[in-house]
């Protein structure tokens, strides 16, 4: 049996070369799926807050949501390193209610670390959750929590001082204590050159194939989310095809009185 991923486990594979596998989950069931696949981290995103509940974007999402489906994934015990998305003015407000925030996601859902949005602006931040032993994995370039000041889910760092200053942020939340770094919409020349710069291991979506892991949404590479579709995303299958099937199936059994059966009742 394999033993559990840790922080260590992680930043051994970007030394050693090896791709870092990454896909968000919300609940008990799909994270024993992909545990049992091998995947090697496992993100409790505030993306559930699109997928899941049917927002528009992740602002709405709370902190009671997200250590809901942290607790749930964590019933699956996986052997992957579980991070949890810190949402929506959970650690913008000051230290002290980040650090309480971060804590319920160790102490009361059981994850490994916490993820922030944000580079040279939430270095603090960052410092201030590893100063009481919290590993956290910072997220720079198209950060979805601030879409308001970005004008909308946009690629950032094609401009030259915008590209600086995405590789400052980099180099801040480094130097800050991240293990780990998501690079978000950005050029792949940029995430190459960050990756080549940094010591911690990144994690691309939508930053090209020269980053050291890759993370996509569960819901994504399944087919069964309607409402975007980056290009960056790679669909692996149709599962709402297989789903609706089922449906239209079960469906069709209960008009026609097939459903239930002799073998699906009791005598």
């Amino acid at each position: 049996m394999s033993k559990k991923k840790t922080v260590l486990d992680i930043q051994k594979m970007k030394n050693d070369g090896e791709k870092i596998t990454m896909l968000t989950c919300y609940d008990y069931p799909m994270a024993r799926i992909m545990d049992a696949c091998g995947i090697d981290m496992i993100l409790v995103g505030d993306s559930a807050g699109v997928v899941i509940a049917g927002h528009d974007n992740t602002l709405p999402v709370s902190m009671e949501e997200m250590i809901y489906h942290t607790r749930a994934v964590m019933r699956a015990n996986p052997k992957a390193l579980v991070v949890s998305d810190m949402p929506f003015m959970s650690y913008q407000v000051d230290i002290a209610e980040a650090r309480r925030n971060a804590g319920r996601f160790i102490k009361d859902a059981g994850a490994a670390a916490v993820k922030v949005e944000g580079g040279v602006n939430v270095a603090p931040v960052i410092r201030s959750l590893v100063d009481i032993d919290i590993p956290v994995v910072a997220h720079i370039g198209l950060t979805p929590q601030s879409i308001h000041r970005m004008g909308g889910f946009r690629v950032q760092g094609k401009r030259a001082e915008q590209a600086e200053k995405i590789m400052e942020d980099a180099l801040a939340v480094e130097a800050a204590g991240a293990f780990a770094l998501v690079l978000e919409g950005i050029p792949q020349s940029l995430a190459r050159r960050i990756t080549e710069s940094v010591s911690i291991p990144t994690i691309g979506i939508g930053a090209g194939p020269h980053c050291d892991g890759q993370v996509l949404v569960i819901h994504d590479i399944l087919g069964l989310c309607e409402k975007y579709s980056p290009k960056f995303v790679k669909r692996y299958a149709d599962v709402r095809e297989i789903m609706s099937g089922a449906v239209h199936a079960y469906i069709d059994d209960v008009k026609q009185g097939i459903f239930p059966g002799e073998e699906h009742s009791f005598n």
